[in-house]
């Protein structure tokens, strides 16, 4: 096996070559101007390989950088200088934004693409080559000479983190950032409020975490709480860690459902608590689908939401803001009379006294959705936003099985495909093992990389509604990084695989051999994960 042959995921062209570049005191990067952040995150990444030493950047302008190949004369132990350089160039093939060419010599390395995420995740692809030797102590790294020629199948490729269920510290998220850049992931779906917390520090509304941040630790008596939430500081560092990687940081707010938290502060925006002021909530210590939900017929709700999405959109740059929109029971609002008002003025009740609360659904995410378009964003929402109607502008989140993502792209929304069953959902147990973790289900490292995004259903045209897909990782019985990192490796290694490589080119058979050398890169990474069997 040639050394581009173990890439996670598998490139789409490769082919070795002869001899090998070894790493050196003298190894530097000389980055193309305007390419100096991704050379700082490449020589970040060397740094973690062990038998690699500091590796220098220097100017593509500096006196001290030398020609690509300087032998040492005979009998000198003068090392070579060894040059990665990293340069922006712009033909048929690399105009794709994560496009890349990586080209290995005996005394260089040359990453080409036509933008920086392009050199970004040709550096990911040296990084697994550098990662995947085992070098004796005192021994360079040295990586077989070859060329890789490669792109993404699909646009969005996912991993949502849930950090509402528990709390997860900046420096765990920042590790999982590096491990999804290794992997070429390119979006971070981070979920951030919930019925158990509201993890977003909104300046103008501090209640929101003096309330809702922090929760009766259900694992022991008395008044013993836990938790914690993210500060301006921690976003903004997140943020700029992901975005040096270029991977977008999308928030979820989640609404009108999974909202006890948000209530633990504003029990008014409740059904229940807007009809009964001394109807109290705490940020739930359980785990399920709770029937207090936002009140649709209570207009404040709409103010307090604009000046708390004017909020987010400011902290987060990208263009989606994820509202959530799945598991909202709807007796709340059919006992409402706030909520029965409203549907009877939008028409969603029948002369013979039946009330449709899914089109009140649809309605609340669509009001909802102009304040964000407002504000210049465009909304995510899970895939029941969609069960009455909603705008087309609206991205669905397919996590019920493929099927509402195959009638979301048939109605034509823009679709990423994340089912829950055997395929994306990482939480759920690696085996069937009665001892091993995880929970409502088994979804097998085979389950994971044989699942396919695009269904045959989808006509030409409507298979370019599905932009790609994401793995999920609840965190409801997920309490450390430890225990997430276990759960998410070696199946987030399977998707990526689907979402990045070709689908001709997928092989079960020829994944599960690179994986067993992947491992060894994980294990470097100091990166917990499944090692038992895979089907």
């Amino acid at each position: 096996m040639s050394d581009q042959d173990s890439i996670i995921p598998l490139p789409v062209a490769y082919e070795a070559g002869e001899g090998s570049f070894r790493f050196n005191q003298e190894t530097c990067i000389a980055p193309e101007p305007g390419l100096e952040k991704e050379a700082e995150i490449l020589a970040a990444w060397l740094s973690r390989v062990p038998g690699i030493e500091r590796v220098k950047i220097i100017s593509r302008n500096s006196d001290n950088h030398k020609p690509l190949v300087i032998s040492s004369e005979p009998g000198s132990n003068k090392p070579e200088r060894s040059t990665i350089r990293l340069s922006l160039e712009s033909d048929l093939y690399l105009k794709t934004p994560e496009a890349y060419a990586l080209e290995i010599t005996p005394s260089s390395i040359q990453i080409t693409a036509a933008e920086g995420a392009g050199i970004i995740r040709g550096a990911a692809s040296l990084w697994q080559l550098a990662l995947g030797k085992s070098c004796e102590e005192g021994q360079r790294v040295s990586i077989q000479a070859g060329r890789i020629v490669d792109k993404p199948r699909f646009g969005w490729r996912g991993l949502m983190l849930d950090c509402a269920r528990n709390f997860f510290r900046v420096e765990f998220i920042e590790k999982l950032l590096d491990l999804a850049a290794l992997h070429k992931l390119n979006v971070f779906h981070w979920h951030l409020t919930d019925d158990q917390a509201w993890r977003l520090d909104i300046p103008s509304r501090p209640e929101l975490v003096e309330y809702g941040a922090f929760r009766k630790d259900q694992r022991y008596q008395g008044e013993c709480k836990r938790g914690g939430y993210y500060s301006q500081s921690d976003v903004k560092r997140i943020i700029d860690y992901a975005q040096a990687r270029h991977i977008l940081v999308v928030p979820e707010i989640e609404l009108p459902g999974h909202s006890i938290a948000l209530f633990s502060s504003h029990p008014e925006y409740s059904c229940r608590g807007r009809a009964d002021s001394s109807i109290h909530f705490e940020p739930e210590d359980r785990y399920g689908i709770f029937e207090d939900i936002i009140c649709a017929g209570n207009d404040d709700v709409f103010t307090f939401f604009d000046d708390v999405l004017q909020e987010v959109c400011k902290m987060f740059p990208g263009p989606y803001i994820h509202m959530g929109g799945d598991e909202a029971p709807k007796r709340r609002w059919l006992e409402c009379p706030a909520c029965r008002e409203r549907m009877h003025a939008l028409g969603f009740a029948s002369e013979d006294g039946r009330y449709f609360p899914e089109k009140l659904q649809s309605w609340f995410m669509g009001r909802i959705s102009n304040l964000l378009v407002s504000h210049g964003k465009r909304m995510i929402g899970w895939d029941e936003i969609i069960d009455g109607d909603i705008g087309k502008d609206t991205i669905v989140m397919s996590w019920r099985g493929i099927e509402p993502g195959i009638h979301a792209a048939q109605c034509g929304y823009d679709v990423v495909m994340c089912p829950q069953t055997k395929a994306c959902y990482l939480d759920h147990k690696h085996n069937d093992d009665p001892e091993e973790p995880g929970h409502l289900g088994v979804c097998t490292l085979k389950d994971s990389y044989l699942f396919e995004p695009v269904s045959e259903r989808l006509s030409y045209e409507e298979r370019h509604h599905i932009l790609g897909g994401q793995a999920n990782l609840w965190s409801e019985l997920i309490y450390f990084g430890r225990q997430a990192e276990y759960m998410l490796f070696p199946r987030l290694c399977a998707l990526s695989e689907v979402f990045w490589s070709p689908r001709e080119k997928r092989n079960f058979e020829d994944f599960s051999r690179r994986l067993r050398l992947h491992e060894h890169r994980l294990d470097t990474l100091d990166v917990s994960n499944y090692k038992g069997r895979f089907f």
